[in-house]
């Protein structure tokens, strides 16, 4: 069988998405027969069965170095030209519908993966109103899917809303050999020039709205000495004021794992999350998670892992991080990991998603052939 990925949210330094893609394409290759192509953007068109393959794309300005390809018959001849068995689309704009009439003419299922929550998104930045309109485009959209993957109970639950049934709950997961608390420096205070008493924690992701960073500068600058926040994922070092350190994305997972496994706690401010795989990858390391109670996190967030601030309110997470400092970190931080080994790995993840696919496949197969054995079974006229 072929499974061919295809989405826009893929660049050289994107983030959940990207790791999800590579993760999966890995696992299919170490533990099953599958074959599995990516179709992305590029600089380039590059078709490569069983690799990574992109279509050609302008530089998307304001976004974290997205290309967006402007020909979607162009990405439809390529997706076509991979001769799929199954296609997951991992957005809701154009590579959805080419997916969708390549899956049509090929007769094979289609899968989506509801990764980020486009109408909530939008609507943050131009109103209500278009949460409302975008809200009918994803259901008219989506039902001509077979399946919606939705990565949190929440995600299932928003979709259903709208109209959109058939969604299946499919946590991600994360490589716990990679993400494991062994990627520990002891000099990361001293790397960064720090005092050996710094309260160090951490965000990793896109500097994005959505993400509501001003809720973390707000609790930080309301803290104070001795706590310093690191915030990864700019496209540059600095430090704006004497308790915060921006640092550039980190490429390589086993680099960003040393980072979150270096602090005390990771610290995540954002509301609208569909999952947060950066949380479990954080947990994974043994450290906490501080989060805000909101979204698809508290899915994943107890007081047993971490702790949880009201939404957008930067007093609420200033007082649970200064919280967690009463409890020991390094136990709250093992129970995290032991969550993530039970319940979030990618092999109990891809296993799952494995076990739909081949479903749909068989489900396609009996539908076609059904109507054939019926034709060669009837009288003549």
């Amino acid at each position: 069988m072929h499974l061919v990925d295809t989405t826009l949210f893929y660049s050289p330094t994107s983030g959940g998405v990207k790791r999800y893609l590579t993760a999966k394409h890995e696992w299919l290759r170490t533990h099953t027969t599958w074959r599995h192509s990516i179709l992305v953007p590029g600089d380039e068109e590059r078709i490569e069965e069983g690799g990574i393959c992109s279509v050609p794309g302008y530089p998307w300005p304001g976004t974290f170095n997205y290309r967006l390809p402007l020909n979607p018959r162009r990405w439809a001849r390529l997706l076509d030209q991979l001769q799929p068995d199954v296609i997951e689309a991992g957005d809701a704009f154009h590579p959805a519908w080419c997916a969708w009439q390549v899956a049509r003419r090929r007769n094979i299922p289609l899968a989506a993966f509801y990764h980020s929550n486009l109408p909530q998104i939008v609507a943050r930045r131009i109103g209500a109103l278009s949460e409302r309109v975008l809200g009918r485009y994803v259901r008219w959209l989506y039902e001509r899917f077979d399946v919606v993957f939705a990565p949190s109970r929440h995600m299932c639950e928003f979709l259903n809303h709208l109209g959109v049934r058939h969604t299946m709950h499919q946590p991600l997961g994360v490589d716990a050999e990679v993400f494991t608390p062994k990627r520990r420096t002891l000099d990361l205070r001293a790397r960064l020039g720090l005092p050996e008493n710094t309260r160090l924690l951490a965000y990793a992701g896109r500097f994005s709205g959505e993400k509501n960073l001003n809720v973390l500068l707000h609790a930080f600058a309301r803290l104070g000495h001795p706590y310093h926040l690191l915030l990864i994922g700019g496209d540059r070092t600095a430090r704006p004021t004497s308790n915060i350190t921006m640092l550039p994305y980190r490429r390589d997972s086993h680099e960003l794992a040393q980072w979150l496994a270096s602090v005390d706690a990771l610290v995540h401010a954002g509301t609208k999350e569909t999952f947060g795989l950066v949380v479990l990858e954080a947990m994974a390391c043994g450290r906490p998670v501080i989060g805000a109670r909101a979204g698809a996190i508290p899915e994943m967030i107890d007081e047993t892992v971490g702790m949880l601030a009201e939404p957008l309110s930067g007093e609420s997470m200033a007082e649970a991080i200064a919280a967690l400092y009463e409890r020991d970190i390094e136990a709250v931080g093992a129970a995290a990991r032991e969550r993530v080994l039970r319940h979030f790995t990618w092999t109990q993840s891809f296993t799952a998603q494995l076990n739909v696919y081949t479903s749909l496949v068989k489900a396609r197969r009996v539908r076609v052939a059904a109507p054939a054995a019926i034709e060669l079974g009837s009288p003549s006229s």
